[in-house]
């Protein structure tokens, strides 16, 4: 096997890649991006935006109609088995066998990359520990919930310890205490130095989990950057005040806009106003709090990832699910 590290450091570099279905309906356009080692690289999302044809085409199942792109050092175009052999990957739909049990199917995937019995049985018995499957071990797979199973399958993209990881929407569906756990443990494989690029539609997952984050809109990137570079270029700090006196709220009015605030009335006797930063948003508060006469309640609400993405894409993240590929406008 190759060094981990490849000649420039990247665990995953992509440049122009595009994948056409037809003469005028595309799925990705001019991709490009870098992910280094010990990182969580997001790609953010509706349904239809493009991100499984993205983790289809740098796994090598699908082949890009044009552009280039390396995974641990390989060119996935000419060293595909290469490719394959230093990643793991779980798509949105699992690879499991209903009729096996978690245990024998982790056995399986052991021995096949090359474990002896005794090994392979040591090493599934850690990935269910580490999975939280150990009391379900021998149970059969079609016994699990969409959890368990979804969990299952990431101990198997594991089994082999890749330095590449792709997750495709590894936690749509899961209840909370699953989705925690699923976090939890990429959490735990980025600080082995393993690469993660994580696809989702779920915005607290990107925030929480990446370091870096692509928002990708119609087959293509529309901003890149860490979720606190993003709510900061994309979203704004709002201040909000209330008070049950109008003669109060037109005063706070006057004294924002000395502040060159642009104040607006809201309903329930609320007036707010966007700040550029947290600094300048407790600052207004500061002034606010000096005139407390009258004003019943001073808010502050930080930017968050989903002002962001509504300001980049002008929509939410859900889509329908038969929405598949964007078309040229």
């Amino acid at each position: 096997m190759s060094s981990r590290t490849p000649a420039d450091g990247a665990a995953v570099t992509a440049d122009g890649l595009a994948r056409r279905y037809e003469p005028d309906v595309w799925a990705l356009r001019d991709l490009g991006f870098r992910i280094e080692y010990a990182s969580v690289f997001a790609l953010l999302g509706r349904n239809g935006s493009g991100k499984t044809t993205a983790v289809r085409i740098l796994t090598t199942l699908t082949r890009a109609s044009s552009g280039f792109a390396r995974v641990a050092g390989f060119d996935i175009a000419r060293q595909a088995r290469e490719v394959r052999a230093a990643i793991g990957v779980t798509m949105q739909a699992a690879a499991l066998d209903p009729e096996m049990t978690g245990r024998e199917h982790l056995e399986l995937i052991c021995g096949a990359w090359g474990d002896v019995r005794t090994a392979a049985r040591r090493h599934a018995n850690a990935l269910l520990e580490e999975m939280g499957l150990t009391a379900a071990a021998d149970r059969l797979i079609r016994t699990y919930s969409g959890g368990m199973q979804r969990r299952l399958d990431l101990a198997g993209a594991l089994a082999h310890r890749p330095r590449v990881l792709f997750l495709d929407e590894p936690t749509t569906g899961l209840d909370a205490q699953s989705r925690r756990l699923v976090w939890s443990r990429v959490q735990e494989v980025r600080e082995s130095g393993v690469a993660v690029l994580l696809t989702t539609q779920y915005l607290e997952e990107a925030d929480q989990l990446a370091d870096v984050v692509a928002v990708l809109d119609d087959g293509r990137i529309v901003a890149t950057g860490t979720p606190t570079e993003l709510k900061t270029r994309f979203s704004t700090t709002t201040v909000r005040v209330r008070s049950g006196d109008a003669s109060v709220l037109a005063q706070t009015a006057v004294d924002l806009s000395a502040f060159g605030l642009d104040p607006r009335s809201e309903s329930g006797g609320w007036l707010s106003v966007d700040v550029d930063s947290a600094a300048a948003a407790m600052h207004a508060v500061y002034a606010l709090r000096e005139r407390s006469g009258g004003i019943d309640e001073v808010s502050v609400a930080s930017p968050s990832l989903e002002d962001a993405y509504l300001a980049l894409t002008g929509q939410g993240v859900e889509r329908s699910a038969d929405d598949t590929i964007g078309s040229v406008a």
